[in-house]
Parts: C-alpha cells; sequence; structure tokens
C-alpha cells in the first residue's frame, strides 16, 4: 500500500500512521481500514452506544480524507439503515467537513468516531442528513444491522465491508430487548433461570453437573432474601463438607483416646513390676527366688 504513494506527502504519512495505529490497537467500538486502491478513503462500522437504542447495532459508513488532511476535516456518510442519519449522504456534524472551523488537526479518525457514536443518540434538531425515528423502529433497525454488511460499491470494497462487519460482530453485545416487550412472563421468567444457571456455570465449572447429588436431602433449602440464587448450592455444599468433617474428627478422636489409654495402662503396668523387683531385692526374697528357679 505505502508503494504507491508519496512517503514525503504530509497527508500520506499522516494516513499511514493512522492505519498503523488502528491495525495495532483495536478497539471493540468501532473498526476502520482504507480501501486497498485508494487509502483517502475509509470503510468503517462503530457499534451503537450503550443504554440507548442503538445497543448491539452495527452501523457501516464511508470516510472520505481530503489531500489536506489532517490540517482539513473528513467527510462521514452511514451505509447502514439507522434511524439518526440519512443513509448515503454526507452527514453534518462539528467534526465533519460542514464545520471546517471546529476541526482540530490533532484529530484523527478514531477521534471523529468515537465523537460518531456520541452524536447518535443525541436531538437531530433539523441538522443536515439527520433522521428522528422513534426508539422502536431505532431498535428494530438495530436487530437488522447485525445480520450483514449492506450492499455498496466494488467487490473489494464489499470484502473489506464483511471483514469488518464480522469482526465487530464478535465484539458487540446482543440487543437488548425492550422494556415494552410482549414477551409472556413465563417465557422472561425461563429466561432469567438459563442466566442464573449460566452465572453459576461460570463461576464453578467443574462442580455445578454435580450439585444436585453433592446437596444433602436435609439441607435447609430456605434462600434468605439477601441471598443471591447462585449462593444456595455453595452454601448446601459448605455444610456437607463441614459435616463431613466433623463426623471425621469425631472417628479420629476416638482412636486417639483409645491410644492413649494403652499407652497409660502400660505405663502403669510397668511401673508396678519395676515398684516390685525392687521390694524383693531389698527385702532379701530375690536370691531364694532365683535359687528357686
Amino acid at each position: 500500500m505505502a508503494d504507491r504513494y508519496n512517503l514525503k506527502n504530509p497527508a500520506v504519512k499522516r494516513i499511514l500512521q493512522e492505519v498503523k495505529e488502528m491495525q495495532s490497537n483495536p478497539s471493540d467500538d468501532f473498526m476502520s481500514l482504507p480501501l486497498e486502491e485508494n487509502i483517502f478513503e475509509w470503510q468503517f462500522a462503530v457499534r451503537g452506544p450503550c443504554d440507548s437504542e442503538f445497543e448491539g447495532g452495527i452501523y457501516h459508513g464511508r470516510i472520505q480524507l481530503p489531500a489536506e488532511y489532517p490540517f482539513k476535516p473528513p467527510s462521514f456518510m452511514l451505509l447502514t439503515p439507522n434511524g439518526r442519519f440519512e443513509t448515503q449522504t454526507k452527514i453534518c456534524l462539528s467534526i465533519s467537513n460542514h464545520h471546517p472551523e471546529h476541526w482540530q488537526p490533532s484529530w484523527s479518525v478514531r477521534t471523529a468516531l468515537v465523537a460518531l457514536i456520541a452524536f447518535m443518540p443525541t436531538e437531530p434538531n433539523g441538522a443536515l442528513g439527520s433522521l428522528d425515528y422513534k426508539k422502536e423502529e431505532r431498535r428494530a433497525l438495530a436487530i437488522k444491522s447485525r445480520e450483514a454488511a449492506p450492499t455498496f460499491g466494488t467487490p473489494d470494497r464489499q470484502k473489506l465491508m464483511d471483514e469488518i462487519h464480522e469482526y465487530m460482530l464478535s465484539k458487540a453485545p446482543p440487543v437488548p430487548q425492550s422494556s415494552h416487550s410482549s414477551t409472556p412472563k413465563n417465557e422472561i421468567l425461563h429466561t432469567e433461570e438459563q442466566a442464573t444457571a449460566s452465572a453459576v456455570e461460570h463461576l464453578n465449572p467443574p462442580t455445578v453437573n454435580q450439585l444436585p447429588q453433592l446437596v444433602p436431602a436435609n439441607v435447609d433449602h430456605h434462600l434468605e432474601d439477601d441471598q443471591p440464587p447462585h449462593e444456595l448450592p455453595q452454601r448446601a455444599m459448605g455444610r456437607q463438607l463441614f459435616h463431613q468433617q466433623g463426623q471425621h474428627s469425631t472417628v479420629q478422636r476416638s482412636a486417639d483416646d483409645r491410644i492413649f489409654t494403652l499407652a497409660a495402662v502400660g505405663l502403669v503396668l510397668a511401673i508396678m513390676v519395676l515398684l516390685l523387683k525392687k521390694f524383693i531385692r531389698s527385702s532379701g526374697h530375690g536370691a531364694v527366688f532365683m535359687d528357686g528357679s
């Protein structure tokens, strides 16, 4: 790529520097790379900002860098329907070529993409290229945006967009369900149970399948109000281990007591024998006893 351009050109030098930085330090929130045949034109994708109707969405677009870059701002165009900006239309942002008076040469493609994500949930206020869809419509578009990259341009451009889409899809969280969803209550409860089971499995993978066998039958399964659901099997396992350790300690103590008693009896008998021998010797019966034997 670098061989095709004059590396002494300030714009080319700056763009190649940003390409290297983008590849060596990728972000989960966006990805952008220039076309192979034209480094002044970039394809990008951003993921929708969290806690908004765009969350989980993947939005593709184009960036056109001017020949005077970075001293003049780029232009931006969205390609994925999103409900906030028109598609295939240059949008008006303070970081775009519509407002060159706001642009700073120290800004970069990375800076511009971060700003674009921040602009998505803001009010359009009639700006050029802006839309004002309802939140439900934007959320539906966010879900649809995950299916595939939009079809646009040459096969080489499309290939780059597809690669960017696969990368972003691997990083983007799922689109959260709307609070006004008509999902039946039993399905919601089932989903919550699955999430709880998944959390338990994540916390304790080796034993989660054995929990029903490890919990004793006489364990109190009452769940306190302030106890998280996943702590119940762990507490039951702790009680069982404590019970088993108590039984083991009792058996060990009984065996130790018997050994100590036998040792004490043996010691007493040895002392008595020694005293008896000393008494026999002192009374003079020791010699008679020895002769009789």
